[in-house]
């Protein structure tokens, strides 16, 4: 179950010529595919393109019915791999991850098919997950499409020019049977906007069709002495093709004047940064008109040299505006210059914009403002030509020391806390054991209150990352891996490895039963049932059926006291070999999202429902926080008592408040104060529940007066009588 349904924005993807699309990035490049005659699309789910992965999944329909086949892909290797049936037919094919950890799992498939090269046009659609809106390590896209030789196209970040670039990146792929990398970058993904639209178009060979007339070319496949020739072939043949369909189509624009003493070259995903950058400093107007000369370099490889050396012809320096590093584009331009030899113009980049971080509208301006004033200072307005002008923002304070950092952390009620609370118990008992994480939402366990975990090492790696350890010794090693990864790669690479090797440590599976950290997409082992994908698949049984002999499963994580006799047992056990924890039970979010709409429709159509909630007893609370470091749960939190004669805080629990009982379970495992309680918050009670609230609620009523009653109290002295 994704986070977010696209059924009623896929009904779009259906209009033809003469309507004009409205919508997101995501869903335009969708019906840009549907226009442009594209046989088979798939991908991998991952921020910031699984939302194109979920409209590929809604549009399943109407794709079969265009002959359009959607594979959603085991990784992103897989993915690449599929762009094979491109290869030796002329069936256009797309597939979309998350990059750069995407194209890094994807290298070995990539490189393959850029060496063979396609028929059809292969395009790849990499979600670049750059900035501080990322959730993984800061790295590029860009050395990929360099490294094997793949045209990278960045484009401007509007409707018109994404659904442009897709049209351009199937036949640029065709004209110079090359794969064709598309970067979507955050904004492009989420940007709202209008173009207008084609018709959709069947593509003229479908896969069926080829499947019915098999057809090969053993010159396309990556071995001796066909692999010497593709190395030839891309340098004299292929490269000269893209670099005259690039030329010819215009992919890289112009704006501005003709000339000009100065210049600004610029990746396209960068663009619309700049011209803001520009109207703030009055050299563009609110239509984008620019007084400043602009390369956009929307294709950021190959880069167009003759192109480049025009552009700078007759100026005195060129910005070159490439967010990231390693600075792959602005060394590639000073090249270029070098080998004209033209050394009168001044190249300027990383001297006044940042080497590492995200361009945000303060550092473009900032660096568009600095290369102005080394260079043409007479174009900036009066007031900001000055070095240190009186209105210039002063430096904005390094805060570290003072504002604590704000990483990740669990959701209210998720079903993963109560392992690593379990964790802590064991470690209190056993002592600390070596402890290696994955990637996915279990990896929040490093932080507070758990502090559990020390590496990760990649999608699925997790037992693989401690296979060092795992040679027998004092402690076994403990590692940590999500039911995605463990589909994605884990079951060869970490489990089937331990097996292998005849490793002696303990993996934890943890199964929420979705690909919940890329937004709740279905996998292998989703109990949910799925009209178009196999669900359902045991864990357990993929586990022994690579040799695993000791594993053990639990349904319901919130049971702490079982999830920390197991894990014992697992360390303590006399069992030689791999052991394997399967701990299963539902994302909290994905369960929320099922569940919130069909419990509010039952409320209003009049039924009984009964949700629970917990609570914190002030009067048994004492106030010594245990069970906060042994949950973490955002909703357990502090209050200050009522009573008087009490000066520390307390815990509480408050409005959010999921029912899951994680609180409850950890405070009796562990045996902390019962302080904790449930209360059934019932809607539309029966006649016999509520005159039987009734009852208590006077009942109560009255044993709280007689209480009352009965309290010394410190009332003021009454005055004597005059």
């Amino acid at each position: 179950m994704a986070e977010r349904s696209f059924k009623k924005e896929v009904e779009q993807l259906r209009i033809g010529a003469g309507r004009v699309f409205r919508g997101e990035g995501i869903l335009a490049i969708t019906k840009a595919l549907l226009e442009n005659g594209v046989g088979y699309v798939g991908g991998y789910q991952g921020a910031p393109i699984s939302h194109l992965m979920d409209v590929l999944a809604d549009a399943e329909d109407l794709m079969g019915e265009l002959g359009v086949r959607f594979e959603a892909n085991a990784s992103e290797a897989a993915a690449t791999a599929m762009l094979a049936a491109s290869v030796h037919y002329p069936i256009r094919g797309a597939v979309t991850f998350k990059g750069p950890v995407g194209a890094n799992v994807a290298s070995d498939a990539l490189a393959n098919l850029a060496s063979g090269g396609v028929t059809g046009g292969a395009l790849i659609i990499v979600g670049e997950d750059y900035g501080e809106g990322s959730s993984i390590m800061q790295e590029r896209s860009h050395a990929f499409a360099t490294k094997s030789q793949v045209w990278l196209l960045d484009p401007r970040p509007n409707l018109p020019s994404l659904t442009q670039a897709v049209r351009h990146g199937f036949e640029l792929s065709e004209a110079s049977n090359t794969p064709v990398m598309m970067l979507m970058r955050i904004r492009s993904c989420h940007v709202h906007g209008a173009f207008d639209a084609g018709d959709n178009m069947a593509p003229p060979l479908t896969v069926r069709d080829a499947l019915a007339n098999p057809n090969r070319n053993t010159d396309r496949i990556v071995l001796p002495p066909f692999s010497y020739i593709h190395e030839q072939e891309k340098i004299n043949k292929r490269l000269p093709q893209a670099i005259e369909y690039i030329k010819k189509h215009a992919l890289n624009e112009h704006f501005g004047p003709e000339g000009g003493k100065v210049g600004i070259a610029v990746q396209g995903g960068m663009y619309n940064g700049l011209i803001r950058a520009l109207q703030r400093l009055g050299l563009a107007d609110v239509h984008g008109e620019s007084q400043l000369p602009i390369y956009v370099m929307n294709v950021a490889y190959p880069i167009v040299e003759d192109q480049f050396i025009e552009f700078c012809t007759g100026k005195d320096a060129v910005l070159i505006v490439e967010e990231g590093q390693p600075d792959y584009l602005e060394q590639a331009l000073r090249a270029v210059l070098h080998k004209a030899d033209i050394r009168d113009v001044r190249i300027s980049g990383k001297d006044v914009l940042p080497m590492a971080g995200e361009y945000t509208g303060r550092v473009m301006l900032e660096g568009v403002e600095g290369f102005l004033r080394k260079h043409a200072s007479d174009l900036l307005p009066p007031q900001t030509r000055a070095p240190n002008r009186p209105d210039e923002a002063a430096e904005i304070p390094d805060l570290t020391k003072v504002v604590p950092m704000r990483p990740p952390g669990f959701c209210t009620g998720c079903p993963e806390r109560p392992i690593f609370a379990a964790m802590k118990l064991v470690e209190e008992e056993l002592g600390q054991h070596q402890v290696a994480c994955d990637i996915g939402c279990h990896l929040f366990s490093i932080m507070p209150p758990f502090h559990i975990g020390g590496t990760t090492m990649g999608f699925g790696l997790g037992p693989a990352s401690n296979a060092a350890f795992d040679g027998g010794g004092e402690k076994r090693p403990i590692s940590i891996i999500g039911d995605g990864g463990f589909w994605h790669n884990g079951l060869s690479s970490s489990i089937g490895n331990a097996v292998f090797n005849k490793s002696d440590g303990v993996t934890i599976v943890v199964d929420n039963y979705y690909s919940a950290a890329t937004g709740g997409q279905d996998i292998l082992s989703s109990r949910a049932t799925n009209d178009t994908k196999a669900t359902n698949n045991s864990i357990a049984g993929a586990v022994k059926g690579v040799g695993v002999e000791w594993v053990r499963e639990i349904d319901r994580t919130y049971d702490v006291k079982k999830v920390r006799d197991t894990l014992k047992e697992a360390l303590t056990t006399d069992h030689k070999g791999p052991k394997v924890i399967v701990a299963s039970s539902e994302c909290m979010l994905n369960k929320q999202r099922r569940e919130r709409p069909l419990m509010a429709a039952a409320i209003k159509e009049g039924r009984r429902v009964e949700k629970p909630k917990f609570g914190v007893d002030d009067d048994i609370c004492t106030g010594d926080h245990a069970c906060m470091r042994l949950s973490g749960c955002p909703s357990l939190t502090l209050k200050m008592p009522d009573d008087p004669l009490r000066d520390d805080p307390i815990a509480h629990i408050d409005q959010s408040c999921v029912g899951c009982g994680n609180c409850g379970e950890v405070a009796d495992t562990a045996v902390l104060c019962p302080s904790f309680y449930r209360a059934d918050l019932v809607h539309n009670p029966s006649v016999f529940e509520r005159w039987w609230a009734g009852v208590n609620r006077r009942a109560i009523g009255w044993l709280q007066d007689r209480r009352a009653k009965r309290r010394l109290t410190w009332a003021p002295a009454m005055k004597p009588a005059e």
